[in-house]
């Protein structure tokens, strides 16, 4: 079996000068977010007295295949370190929403114990336990330590990367997968081509693999820069992905969209050429063309309305400050690194960021402005003026949860719209 791919899916560390899916060179930058540490290496107290790194973040955008991406990549090893912090099995939501695209799938596939599910970065293995919860076999594969939180709680699971060999050690272990899942994760991916092409060695004729990922549209339409950080190489459009699919043996047969991240896309993908296609992939398509994913337009207004986003955001939290009112952050994820770097927001305009009391990062400080993470025990404690919810797609439900805790705070809401929400009208 012929298990080469295009050298332009090994993306290599440092400036990249063509574009990441089609090997393009017809490249526009779309917005400057600065130079900006990377987003997960979080500080404990001691390393707040050390030089800390730093590396270029730009939009990027293609105009041959409409996707976008960062144009200085970060090798893997150093993003996804050991002690990397993000543990999905600490959000309710994202538990419940989890098992339900299990539920979907073995549904839409059919799938019976005789079959195995293979996710790629599995994280604590919260996916793979919807399906093994119905005798499906499950093996998950994931590069950082977080690994051995899935092996203890029975989730089988390979601290690795997902490359050719991973994939061939699999397959001689278990046999051949009929679905390969990868939630959140295929944006992030440097070895681009060792992991399609390891899909393909994997599955079975006619297996499918499923990428869901951060959505180009709903990233444009919602002003949604705080997406970008050094572990998005790329922001999918589907055109972006068919472009990609077309350079192997596997064909794009179906798309969804849905509300997840602020806006995402989960991609069907069937191992063979000439396979049905669902009329949901010829339709987005069409709607991408006529919101202009095409035109450089479109992103030259994306971007004055990060600019303006910026200053409205600045204005108010200075304003409250110098008025005598209180107001800190609520939640740590990723973006919020890249929104408040690019604000230009310390620890002096807010004093903290409270995360829940199952959180990894409690206890350390953002990089780059070294606010500290905190329990959102002391929300309740301390009764702020305002919170500001910096992961603002999961803002409803954050807020009604704070709220009957005893949270009386009003909240923040910085995108895709700046809004002031009172606790009243939660």
């Amino acid at each position: 079996m012929n298990l080469s791919y295009p050298k332009h899916h090994l993306v290599k560390t440092g400036h990249i000068s063509a574009c990441q899916v089609c090997n393009s060179d017809k490249l526009h930058t779309i917005l400057d977010l600065g130079h900006q540490p990377l987003c997960d290496t979080l500080l404990t107290k001691a390393m707040l007295n050390e030089p800390e790194k730093s590396y270029p973040l730009r939009m990027i955008w293609c105009e041959n295949c409409t996707g976008v991406q960062i144009d200085y990549c970060v090798d893997g090893s150093e993003v996804y370190h050991p002690n990397y912090p993000y543990k999905s099995g600490v959000t309710k939501e994202l538990v419940e929403y989890q098992v339900k695209i299990a539920e979907s799938l073995i549904k839409k596939y059919n799938l019976n114990p005789n079959d195995l599910v293979v996710d790629v970065g599995s994280n604590d293995g919260t996916l793979l336990s919807g399906f093994k919860g119905t005798g499906i076999k499950t093996v998950g594969v994931e590069p950082t330590n977080i690994a051995k939180l899935a092996n203890a709680s029975g989730i089988e699971t390979i601290q690795s990367f997902f490359d050719i060999k991973t994939s061939e050690a699999i397959k001689q272990k278990h046999g051949q997968a009929s679905l390969m899942v990868t939630t959140n994760t295929f944006a992030h991916m440097q070895t681009l081509g060792e992991v399609i092409m390891g899909a393909y060695n994997l599955l079975k004729d006619g297996g499918v693999f499923i990428s869901e990922t951060h959505y180009l549209l709903d990233v444009i339409r919602g002003g949604q820069f705080d997406t970008v950080y050094h572990e998005h190489l790329r922001t999918y459009s589907l055109k972006s992905l068919v472009a990609l699919f077309d350079q192997y043996d596997f064909t794009v047969t179906d798309v969804e969209r849905g509300d997840r991240y602020g806006g995402n896309i989960r991609v069907h993908v069937t191992k063979g050429k000439d396979r049905p296609v669902s009329a949901e992939v010829g339709k987005l398509l069409k709607l991408e063309e006529e919101s202009g994913l095409g035109k450089i337009e479109t992103y030259k207004k994306f971007a004055q309305r990060v600019r303006d986003a910026r200053v409205n955001f600045m204005d108010f939290l200075i304003s409250t400050k110098k008025s005598g009112k209180r107001i800190v952050g609520n939640s740590c994820p990723g973006r919020s690194s890249t929104l408040l770097n690019y604000y230009g927001v310390d620890s002096e305009l807010l004093p903290y960021l409270a995360e829940q009391p199952a959180s990894l990062k409690l206890g350390m400080y953002l990089p780059g402005k070294h606010i500290p993470v905190v329990n959102n025990q002391r929300l309740i404690d301390e009764q702020p003026d305002f919170v500001v919810l910096l992961a603002w797609h999961y803002a409803k439900p954050i807020m009604e949860q704070l709220k009957a805790r005893g949270l009386k705070s009003n909240f923040i809401v910085p995108l895709p719209d700046f809004k002031i929400v009172k606790n009243s009208e939660v």
